[in-house]
């Protein structure tokens, strides 16, 4: 199924990011593939969208995802009552963190140091080669989700942008940039999240 497609025919005026759409998802895609993780950062709305994404991508979305058979017969040699439970309600997900969910370490940097530390702390910490960071910014200029993006970089982390405006700084810290066509702090968002129920439907169809 093709839902970039779809996506543009329901939003023409996303046709111009096709295609860097379509180069995240492969980078997400493949570090799933190599057991990597998605890690996410936003501030404010884009803290509600991190969380969104990764709602989306942890448990099922639109498809039904079977647990594993190898998976099934391990908890039923732990437990059969509770394998019967878990076999009918635990789904496989697609590893991914939103960072701006932790309220201990980001209070504790926040009072300890500077805001504009916390992703980047976290991203330090949970990161690892061969995973990838979305940093979400509607100006592009975000410092604390900038600060990350380097980070990142500096841990051979793949750094994908979802941006508005001319993508700001964090369009040259990334390995690819989409930048939504709108320069308002709303209608950016507006865009920003059929984009990513984008990319997750296409992860879900990929591996599911």
């Amino acid at each position: 199924m093709d839902y970039i497609q779809q996506l543009i025919e329901r939003y023409p005026q996303l046709n111009s990011i096709a295609d860097d759409i379509n180069k995240a998802f492969t980078i997400i895609a493949d570090s799933f593939s190599s057991g990597g993780k998605l890690l996410i950062a936003g501030n404010g709305g884009s803290s509600a969208d991190a969380e969104h994404i990764t709602g989306e991508l942890m448990k099922s979305f639109v498809k039904k995802r079977k647990l594993p058979g190898e998976f099934i017969n391990n908890i039923r040699e732990i437990d059969f009552e509770i394998a019967k439970y878990l076999e009918n309600n635990l789904q496989p997900g697609l590893p991914a963190i939103s960072l701006s969910g932790h309220a201990s370490i980001n209070t504790a940097a926040i009072n300890d140091i500077d805001g504009n530390i916390t992703f980047a702390q976290q991203l330090y910490g949970y990161g690892k080669e061969g995973d990838v960071l979305i940093g979400i910014s509607c100006s592009g200029n975000a410092k604390n989700v900038c600060y990350a993006a380097v980070t990142a970089r500096a841990k051979k982390i793949k750094v994908i942008a979802l941006t508005g405006c001319s993508g700001g700084t964090l369009k040259g810290l990334s390995d690819v940039s989409i930048i939504v066509p709108e320069t308002e702090t709303y209608k950016i968002q507006e865009l920003h999240l059929p984009v990513y129920h984008c990319l997750c439907l296409m992860l879900e169809n990929h591996f599911f």
